[in-house]
């Protein structure tokens, strides 16, 4: 019963019930002592006016404990609750069952401690003294704490951070876990989570403080629990894992954790139970304290990436291919085959009503089961860069030759030129079903699953068909209606462009194939 006094006073959460729901103020892990006491028969607020506080020493996770000062029926007592490894070496003596104070029996003590450890549960230790005066400080509780008993408490972790973690393992993403827990809840928690193998062993604060910078780069490359582990530690570890080549994104909540907030890649600061100094520090804050957000927010990162290269791998062969049927017919000295107005229709049309669509394209289904991709790496890589070139020359190749073709069998000019236009056109609209997925057949991703992307080609197809058959527009444009036989060589150059892609990626496919 003393631990739990020791636990309501030494405390500054708080609990309160509203329409017959408990709500609670302050940390969670300071609540759930409460909720143990009340369980117990001892009421907070009573205790607090019968047992008023004087003084205090705050919590630190440097110092790992939190000392209270209060006015108790046999005098001034600094109550304290901290982490066995500190508040143990403070104690000289302990209750025996007859509540006598004997010598602390330290064996017997680490023994139960590591125990409950080892099942997960979070410990605290409890002690207490005897203060003249009405302040404390650290000195009054050096060796002189009478050891009052433990505390343990279970926090589970969340099944959706289970999911998380085993997702951001495949993805290629690798999770640490630094704590100032105790070493063995650490592990067991870590197991739990998929974190730490059967023979895997937890790296204590204590052990890190004696490596040098060289021997910790080579230690988070194999250790992936650390415990106990103070705020410049926690910056240490940062530090080696960039010296490593990593990208490291750090959480924390606490103002000790500001540095390595502010020296990691991406600072994320817990935006329910964090301080304002972490959120300043950090880059983002996580709303919820969820580190499935955090998984959730990769894969929709890696999906915007993804089709920000879409919209790139698209668009520049557009450009490309003009530019090869302009220069191309400068250099051969014939007629142009479009004009720059019907190129400049051509890339605003086309650049809204298709190319914005990509970005509306939804997250791959196997976008987490990719590697990173290294942070200097280019965005196009030479796959891309060939596919690139390949589909800019068959439209010059397209445009070009059906322009001729037209022009040699009686066509005008105008209708030549309209038939290249639609053939451009037509070009971009097959390979854009292509850019939906880089690598594999298109229709992998749903041939629904994105309704910008049919709402723009049939908004492109309308424009189209103004382009060529409304007066006004043929005023304009110096364009004009063509037969059905153009129309169905439009076609089928749209899609030969589009099973040459298909053609290239499937081989750049068997490629990689061969390679793993």
């Amino acid at each position: 019963m003393r631990e739990l006094l020791a636990g309501v006073l030494c405390n500054d959460a708080g609990l309160a019930e509203q329409d017959g729901a408990w709500t609670i103020t302050g940390d969670p892990t300071e609540a759930a002592l409460l909720v143990s006491a009340k369980k117990a028969g001892l009421d907070e607020h009573a205790l607090r006016q019968a047992c008023p506080r004087i003084d205090e020493i705050a919590f630190d996770s440097a110092r790992q404990y939190m000392a209270s000062l209060n006015r108790l029926d046999d005098g001034r007592v600094a109550l304290v609750k901290g982490a066995l490894e500190v508040i143990l070496p403070r104690c000289a003596t302990m209750l025996d069952g007859d509540g006598e104070p004997v010598g602390v029996d330290v064996e017997a003590i680490d023994t139960m401690a590591r125990a409950m450890a080892a099942d997960g549960l979070r410990v605290l230790a409890f002690a207490r003294a005897a203060v003249d005066g009405e302040a404390l400080d650290e000195s009054k509780l050096a060796g002189s704490l009478c050891f009052l008993g433990l505390q343990a408490m279970l926090d589970p972790p969340r099944q959706a951070a289970l999911r998380a973690i085993q997702a951001c393992a495949a993805a290629g993403v690798g999770v640490k876990m630094i704590t100032g827990d105790h070493a063995d809840t650490a592990l067991a928690i870590a197991r739990q989570l998929g974190l730490a193998a059967a023979g895997a062993r937890a790296m204590t604060g204590r052990e890190l403080a004696v490596l040098d910078a060289e021997q910790l780069r080579g230690v988070v490359r194999e250790v992936s629990v650390f415990a106990r582990v103070e705020p410049e530690q926690k910056l240490r570890l940062v530090q080696a894992l960039q010296a490593n080549g990593e990208v490291v994104a750090m959480t924390g909540d606490g103002v000790n954790d500001a540095p390595a907030l502010k020296a990691a890649d991406i600072g994320v600061a817990m935006g329910a139970g964090g301080t304002e100094v972490a959120k300043e520090a950090a880059a983002m804050v996580l709303t919820d304290d969820n580190f499935a957000t955090i998984e959730a927010a990769i894969e929709e990162g890696r999906g915007v990436y993804d089709n920000l290269v879409k919209f790139i791998i698209w668009t520049l062969p557009t450009n490309f291919g003009e530019g090869l049927v302009i220069l191309f017919a400068v250099l051969a000295g014939v007629t142009l085959p479009i004009t720059p107005l019907q190129i400049l229709w051509i890339n605003m049309t086309t650049a809204v009503l298709l190319g914005l669509a990509l970005a509306f394209e939804p997250v791959q289904r196997d976008v987490m089961s990719r590697p990173p991709r290294a942070p200097g790496s280019p965005i196009l890589d030479g796959v891309l860069i060939r596919r690139i070139v390949l589909v800019g020359i068959l439209l010059l190749v397209a445009a070009f030759g059906l322009f001729l073709r037209w022009r040699g069998l009686g066509a005008s000019l105008e209708e030549a030129r309209t038939v290249a236009v639609n053939v451009f056109v037509a070009g971009e609209i097959a390979y854009l079903f292509n850019c939906r997925n880089l690598r594999g057949p298109f229709w992998c991703c749903g041939w629904w699953s994105n309704p910008w992307f049919w709402g723009g080609i049939g908004a492109m197809l309308l424009l189209q068909a103004a382009f060529t058959w409304l007066p006004a527009m043929n005023q304009v444009f110096e364009s004009a209606p063509i037969p059905i036989a153009a129309w169905l060589e439009i076609v089928a150059a749209a899609v030969a462009i589009s099973a040459a892609v298909g053609l290239d990626k499937w081989l750049a496919g068997r490629r990689d194939a061969s390679a793993a």
